[in-house]
């Protein structure tokens, strides 16, 4: 991932420097899994942990000889060591050390996507808290629906994320796996007993079964649950952006001190921030046909899902971290105008109130068509007339019949709509 979308904490768990350190972490522990069971000599560890440097340069220019990155890696490192160097790696294969630490990386990650989920559900919430009765109008097929508020718009991103965040703590769990059971899973040159005391020193479980790597279906259910995160904070991005239009402008994306909007155009505002998250969920969503891909392999392993995850798996946290996070400095900083807000709800003449007015039609004896042709016929005056919504009905002889002006206030009332609203925040535990 360029660094424009890298933030720092997400950048050093996928730093080269990281990425060998976890190596390390693992070769140690399984050196000491060995030593447990006398399968190398007492003492090794210690003198394999205080002697163990590496240097990321080093590595690559012995790479670039072997063509192998986890043997420039042991290599680089038995460099720094004594006769102790030879149990480096004893009885293991490189996707036992390079998979086992892909977990223990996919799982500091995952923290931070966790964290950055929890910073926005109080960013939301917030938001949902403040505005749970400011009224707007619902829209639906971008066409005026019926009235809401815009807490109540707010509390669906809220409960959304809420189901993220179960996923995320979900994808962790799955991917807090290490093997360490040899070229082909089948503990040729060392045993369960050492895979599990391995596992259990790096706070991993043991996979139950695995083959020369752990199967790909746990990184696929990690970067899908990704993407759908991704795509919540898309959705979220893409509501703020349509309630931005111009004719719309119920809400705005902060715009800064010196900032510009435009090469040609001194007077745009335009929410780029917002477009810019939009744009990284499809990069993210895209990952997820790779690492669905990388399912598949010959046999007890081959290659092909190596290349593909080199990229993939960090740039798909890189991107949903930066999402996360530029989602909740915006939320917080966002500029809601709650009078376009009450000019849009009044735009179409009380229109919005149609169907608690077929209802009450409903009520008073009418069949559900005639009653909806009457609503219907009054509509259509008010989009060609210029007549409100009310009057229309007024002078219209069968609603006249049914309904008197007291009932035709009822039907008019703005907190009818709004009279669940306390439920549904009780609900999602925001009241």
């Amino acid at each position: 991932m360029i660094d424009r979308y890298s933030l720092p904490a997400m950048k050093a768990i996928w730093s080269e420097k990281n990425k060998f350190r976890s190596w390390l972490d693992v070769e140690i522990a399984v050196c000491e899994a060995q030593e447990r069971f006398g399968h190398i000599p007492a003492g090794v560890t210690e003198k394999i942990r205080a002697g163990a440097t590496f240097s990321v340069e080093r590595i690559e220019e012995i790479e670039r000889e072997t063509h192998h990155d986890l043997i420039a890696f042991v290599k680089c490192v038995t460099e720094n060591l004594g006769d102790e160097g030879k149990y480096l790696h004893y009885g293991v294969t490189s996707y036992d050390i390079e998979d086992t630490a892909t977990a223990l990386r996919m799982r500091q990650a995952c923290d931070i996507i966790i964290e950055d989920i929890e910073n926005l559900l109080e960013t939301v919430g917030k938001l949902a808290k403040a505005h749970k009765m400011t009224p707007m109008i619902g829209r639906t097929h971008g066409v005026q629906a019926e009235p809401i508020t815009f807490g109540f718009k707010m509390a669906v991103h809220y409960s959304q994320l809420q189901r993220d965040l179960m996923r995320i703590k979900d994808a962790r769990e799955q991917i807090s796996v290490g093997k360490i059971s040899g070229a082909v899973g089948i503990f040729g040159n060392i045993g369960p007993d050492q895979e599990e005391m391995v596992c259990n020193a790096l706070g991993l479980t043991a996979a139950p079964v695995s083959t020369q790597i752990i199967q790909r279906d746990r990184h696929a259910a990690v970067i899908a649950r990704l993407a759908i995160l991704a795509s919540t904070c898309d959705n979220i991005a893409t509501e703020m952006r349509n309630l931005q239009r111009t004719e719309i402008l119920e809400v705005q994306e902060m715009f800064l001190p010196g900032q510009r909007g435009s090469s040609a155009m001194p007077h745009k505002r335009n929410p780029w921030r917002f477009e810019s998250i939009c744009g990284l969920a499809r990069v993210v969503r895209a990952n997820v046909i790779p690492a669905l891909e990388n399912v598949v392999s010959w046999h007890e392993r081959d290659l092909t899902n190596s290349a593909a995850e080199r990229i993939i798996i960090p740039d798909t946290f890189f991107a949903v971290d930066f999402m996360l996070q530029s989602l909740t400095k915006l939320l917080d900083r966002l500029e809601i105008n709650q009078e376009n807000m009450k000019r849009n709800l009044e735009m179409m003449g009380q229109l919005v109130f149609s169907e608690h007015v077929l209802l009450a039609l409903i009520q008073k004896g009418m069949t559900r068509e005639e009653g909806y042709k009457v609503c219907q016929r009054n509509a259509a005056k008010c989009w060609d007339d210029d007549v409100s919504f009310r009057e229309a009905l007024e002078r219209d002889p069968d609603v006249q019949r049914l309904l008197n002006s007291h009932e035709l206030d009822d039907c008019f009332d703005l907190q009818h709509h709004l009279k669940n609203v306390d439920r549904v925040f009780e609900r999602l535990g925001l009241s």
